[in-house]
């Protein structure tokens, strides 16, 4: 009996949990939906930051981290060593080809919302074995699974952090 209590307790300590971080995804979106249905359409469309990128624009660029890392997260459970494509350096031309601009603004919202909803229950459900295994960025260098899942709350703050400099 003792055998089993110390291989679980053994067991839980190896797992890594990443509650701060979903718990974290899971405040941002709590806080943000409020505000960005309440944005109106000027506010939105016309407010550009350095980037030139609207709201709608970053926005949209959320949606678009959530969809890779989504299918990064996903694949790097069975493959040990990914090739994906990268599409950082290709950042606005994802926002021109799906014309965020001029999306729905609500239906917009409820996906980034959904999405990374979606995003939770997968960092729950991740494979602790597989945390090692990575994927090559357009740059040549290794990201892990376990650096993709904690580098995901920060890049979803800073682009927060840029629509309530616009706002």
């Amino acid at each position: 009996m003792l055998r089993l209590l110390f291989f679980c307790l053994f067991k839980a300590y190896l797992t890594m949990n990443f509650k701060h971080i979903t718990d974290g995804i899971a405040r941002v979106l709590e806080t943000e939906e409020a505000l960005l249905m309440g944005l109106s359409e000027e506010a939105t469309a016309l407010k550009r930051n350095s980037q030139n990128r609207s709201v709608k624009q970053l926005l949209g660029h959320l949606i678009d981290s959530a969809s890779n890392n989504h299918q990064r997260m996903v694949r790097l459970q069975y493959s040990e060593h990914l090739t994906f494509p990268d599409y950082q350096q290709d950042n606005d031309l994802w926002i021109a080809l799906q014309d965020y601009q001029h999306a729905d603004w609500k239906n917009m919202v409820q996906l980034w919302k959904f999405y990374n909803l979606h995003i939770i229950q997968v960092i729950n459900a991740v494979n602790n074995d597989k945390l090692n295994n990575d994927w090559l960025n357009f740059e040549g260098n290794k990201i892990t699974l376990k650096d993709m899942i904690e580098g995901y709350l920060s890049h979803l703050q800073m682009h927060i952090e840029e629509i309530h400099e616009l706002l």
